[in-house]
């Protein structure tokens, strides 16, 4: 939706692709849905999607939860704060980052420098419900997933909401996410 309520239409999308100038990077918790919905986003915007877990997978030629096991989370967010540099290099695209890298400090810095930082937010209840999908959910291992999941929101909500957009990602279809982030990406370009 847009500032005046109404969804964005095809032609309205394409102006609002036109005036990006930077990336839309997501930013949220594991599990609020940002690779889901960034898909989806570049795809309207006829923009490049890019999953920058994927990217530091693919540069290390390890999973991410093998990346942790291997060399610890210090060893992973250097990794993952050079591979967002790069991608935020690229020109306008849609950037899905994991879920801790915009509570680094240098990262966020960069992010909000060079990109256009979306906050995708989500209660307790729906991170746990969407990450138990998976299994491969490093800092989830060995511990009670509501608990952590709650920890980690308290400890980083602060630091997400330095991003200039906030859009809540409700327990309804990725779509209604996307077309949120539409309507504030229009009113903040």
């Amino acid at each position: 939706m847009t500032l005046d309520g109404h969804t964005l239409n095809d032609a309205e999308i394409r102006q609002l692709a036109i005036r990006l100038d930077r990336p839309v990077v997501l930013v949220g918790m594991m599990g609020v849905g940002k690779s889901t919905v960034g898909r989806k986003l570049a795809t309207l915007l006829d923009l490049p999607f890019v999953d920058a877990d994927d990217e530091i997978a693919e540069a290390a030629q390890l999973t991410i939860p093998e990346i942790f096991e291997r060399f610890g989370e210090p060893y992973f967010r250097d990794g993952e704060r050079r591979v967002i540099a790069r991608l935020l290099e690229g020109g306008p695209s849609v950037i899905a980052t994991g879920g801790g890298a915009f509570a680094q400090d240098d990262t966020r810095a960069m992010i909000l420098e060079r990109g256009l930082a979306v906050w995708l937010d989500s209660d307790v209840p729906t991170l746990i419900d969407r990450t138990s999908r998976k299994d491969n959910r490093p800092l989830l291992k060995g511990g009670e997933p509501r608990k952590i999941l709650a920890e980690l929101k308290a400890k980083r909500d602060p630091l997400y909401a330095l991003a200039p957009v906030h859009v809540i990602s409700g327990r309804g279809p990725h779509g209604d996410t996307v077309t949120l982030i539409l309507g504030a990406l229009a009113g903040c370009l």
